[in-house]
């Protein structure tokens, strides 16, 4: 039996920045992961889904072209070569997987390539692959750091296989179907449906709710409704998925007045979300405690058993691999002695459609539910110079404050890029930034940022450019 003071299942975003900043805080550290390290976000979500996002954007742009733009460019007849795409979004997943390897060998890390089945909560058993010494290698550990993320939810009556898909077939595909319907109107649903879409896919979009993004603020949902539509999705809201038909070319719906139809297509891609990892690894017998489908944690991420640990995706919501990295580099820190708890102003989310979205700390609605007496005001990107070079001028930045102090509690944006803007926002809400901060920052001229400075002076009631 080997052993190590901690032993971390799962080498995604949180496993493997928990690895190494235990390592460089002096911890004997193993990690074990069946697969590439960089988990879900890495090999089959974040980066390769926005790889091909800008392909198809690339794509649609040139094909727009075809009767020329304002801008005086005009090209004929594009063609894609999906598979050679494809190969490029490989390239760079391959890239990143290959340099997170490299940083934990450079760190000393041992990195155990296998299945892991927990014995306890101080030992694990690894089936090795790859390469490694065959059997099962029995590891024994101090502290158990659980990483092991999340999978797509399949639907029982519809499950993955033939035209059904996963969002991880959808980023791979060997070439592209002409019609595909999209179960789910989330962020992976609007997300790959979108893309496909620019991509020449003619797609249809189901979604049980009355509108898109029902996670999101209707006002920020609005301009995405109009890109959609503009690309000619097919929008079938309010609908129920009953399955495919006998053979296989169509899916079932309802709607909400209980009329049945049938949707011809290719394929399906089922995007309704996902669910904590929690089975085929020996959880069970820690009979943790639960929050619904995913481990209970406190705020600095442990269980209800000493010196077990989880973090990220197997720990609920909000699944992003960037909570998952903060907690990761939490964990570490505590083990290591030092005095941690996970308490973030804010965790900012984005959401990869065209035009993206991004929030962060409390929205109009949420700030009233909470009970503060709050102002907001959002500037938009029709006024703001540089969008309007970038033709994008849909979409606004908006700002939730206290009223009595002015001190910051939120931000929201849709718009082209505004992506970028989400470190700013989140830096407001943990330095507790007043509008008057933001109001006097010089923002660089001519940018998107400046559209933040302006919701700022607009809440202060005194916008210069609108």
């Amino acid at each position: 039996m080997q052993s190590s003071t901690l032993l971390v299942i799962g080498g995604g975003p949180g496993g493997y920045v928990a690895a190494i900043r235990a390592a460089q805080l002096g911890i004997a550290t193993t990690l074990v992961e069946a697969g590439n390290v960089g988990g879900t976000c890495l090999n089959i979500g974040c980066i390769p889904s926005k790889a091909l996002i800008h392909a198809a954007e690339e794509f649609h742009k040139l094909a727009s072209y075809g009767a020329g733009s304002p801008l005086g460019i005009q090209a004929q007849s594009p063609h894609i070569d999906i598979a050679r795409t494809v190969a490029w979004k490989d390239g760079i997943v391959d890239r990143l997987t290959g340099g997170v390897a490299a940083l934990l060998k450079r760190n000393g890390l041992r990195v155990v390539k296998g299945w892991a089945h927990i014995v306890d909560g101080k030992t694990v058993e690894v089936a090795q692959q790859d390469g490694q010494a065959g059997g099962v290698l029995r590891i024994a550990c101090e502290h158990l750091l659980l990483a092991t993320g999340s999978q797509p939810v399949e639907l029982p009556f519809m499950p993955f296989g033939g035209p059904v898909i996963s969002s991880t077939q959808a980023l791979s595909p060997a070439s592209l179907p002409q019609s595909l319907a999209v179960v789910g109107a989330g962020y992976i649903g609007l997300e790959l449906g979108m893309a496909y879409s620019k991509l020449g896919v003619k797609v249809s979009l189901v979604e049980a709710q009355d509108r898109i993004l029902p996670a999101y603020d209707a006002e920020l949902a609005k301009p995405v409704l109009a890109a959609l539509k503009k690309l000619g999705v097919s929008l079938h809201l309010s609908c129920r998925v009953l399955g495919m038909d006998e053979k296989g070319g169509a899916l079932r719906l309802e709607n909400a007045r209980g009329e049945p139809s049938a949707l011809a297509v290719d394929q399906v891609l089922v995007a309704v979300g996902r669910r904590p990892r929690t089975a085929g690894f020996g959880l069970e017998s820690l009979m943790l405690d639960m929050d619904g489908p995913a481990l209970r944690i406190d705020e600095q991420c442990r269980t209800s058993m000493r010196n077990v640990w989880a973090i990220g995706d197997v720990a609920g919501e909000p699944m992003l691999a960037h909570r998952a990295m903060a907690q990761g580099e939490m964990v570490a820190e505590i083990i290591a002695g030092k005095r941690r708890r996970f308490v973030p102003a804010s965790i900012p989310a984005v959401c990869f459609t065209d035009p993206e979205i991004v929030v962060s700390g409390l929205s109009p609605d949420e700030a009233a539910q909470a009970g503060m007496d709050c102002i907001s005001a959002a500037f938009p990107f029709a006024a703001n110079g540089r969008a309007m070079t970038l033709e994008a001028g849909e979409g606004f930045v908006r700002v939730v404050a206290r009223r009595d102090n002015h001190l910051i509690v939120g931000w929201q944006a849709v718009g082209r890029g505004v992506s970028e803007l989400s470190a700013a926002f989140s830096q407001s809400l943990e330095m507790g930034a007043r509008l008057e901060d933001i109001a006097g920052t010089i923002h660089a001229h001519p940018s998107l940022g400046e559209a933040v400075q302006e919701a700022a002076l607009r809440a202060l009631g005194h916008a210069l450019h609108i």
